[in-house]
């Protein structure tokens, strides 16, 4: 998956349009709520499933809501579409958000899925790694592990200057898992609802070790708004985090009807594999109220974690320093923080 390369570079690109697959409230719904658009910025898949619960048990417009989900893909530039007006709500990353606004784009976060960032890198179980640590320091057998990356990410500029790359060799990620099955000294960065569920179905063992571990974790599958369009529409916005925060309860709670909805958009995904995703990917979004182990909560965000997070891409390199936004300006106190 190249969902957070896509989106960084998008940053930069053009507007385009894009169609196909939307998504609208089960027919038989009451209508005449507020339209608005959510616009993904990837095929449908688990890491969304809240959404399409959302529509399914009627939230959205049990809160006045006619929302419309677009699929997104290769390409889709889903941060400029909101910022340019041209879609009310859209799916990026806390770094991404952060990144545009450092550069100038009125996008706000609004609503995070993942509490734990789940990009990882994977090896193999027969490698003998036992963390991102030995995987970058250590060499098995006086062999050297090679680990396919997208170069450009932020995240991979801060295992380089944490870990080095001295007893590794970086190359770039194609894409796919072929090279990782073809050699066991291959190690790759992957989605953990993703990759590794691949290789388990074709017959391989890989071990994942989440970048979070490194100490980057960005909030991942993150709604945004445009600032000033939520400053004017505070009650839709309000209405659309309450319902987004209903649907993730009951996909957590059973993801079977949203998964059959997703796999009707996206065939290329088995249900067995729609399933073992949504399994994966539930510690990275729920967590529970410390006061009451009975009380989920998610979307929650916090400034300590985005302040660490922009204090990260400037060390990096990555946002300048002069340029760098406040916190309070890159996120907004909406989510959904308790429930059943």
């Amino acid at each position: 998956m190249k969902r957070i390369a896509i989106m960084l570079i998008a940053l930069a690109a053009g507007l385009m349009v894009v169609t196909g697959g939307c998504s609208r409230k089960p027919a038989g719904e009451a209508g005449g709520g507020r339209a608005v658009t959510l616009v993904l910025n990837w095929v449908p898949e688990p890491e969304f499933g809240g959404f399409y619960a959302a529509q399914q048990i009627g939230a959205y417009t049990k809160h006045g809501l006619d929302v419309t989900i677009q699929p997104g893909g290769a390409g889709t530039p889903a941060l400029d579409m909101v910022a340019a007006g041209h879609a009310d709500f859209a799916i990026a990353s806390a770094d991404e958000v952060s990144i545009a606004r450092s550069r100038g784009m009125d996008v706000v976060a609004i609503y995070a899925v993942y509490q734990t960032c789940p990009q990882g890198i994977m090896a193999h179980e027969e490698a003998g790694y036992d963390s991102l640590a030995s995987l970058f320091t250590e060499r098995k057998d006086g062999r050297t592990a090679t680990v396919a990356m997208e170069l450009g990410l932020p995240y991979v500029q801060f295992l380089k200057n944490k870990y080095g790359f001295e007893r590794v060799k970086a190359v770039p990620f194609a894409g796919g898992i072929a090279q990782f099955m073809a050699d066991p000294m291959v190690a790759q960065q992957c989605f953990i609802t993703s990759e590794p569920i691949s290789v388990k179905r074709q017959g391989g063992k890989a071990k994942v070790f989440l970048i979070a571990e490194s100490g980057y974790n960005p909030y991942t599958t993150v709604v945004v708004a445009r600032g000033q369009w939520i400053h004017e529409n505070q009650k839709l916005v309000r209405a659309f985090v309450d319902a987004t925060g209903m649907g993730w309860h009951e996909y957590l709670k059973d993801p079977t009807a949203a998964n059959q909805l997703m796999h009707k958009m996206n065939p290329t995904m088995d249900l067995k594999t729609f399933a073992a995703a949504a399994e994966a990917q539930k510690s990275l979004i729920e967590r529970r109220k410390p006061t009451d182990e009975r009380t989920l909560i998610v979307g929650e965000m916090n400034e300590d974690r985005w302040q660490t997070l922009l204090d990260q891409l400037i060390e990096l390199g990555v946002i300048s320093k002069d340029h760098a936004p406040p916190i309070q300006q890159c996120f907004g106190h909406w989510a959904d923080t308790g429930g059943e």
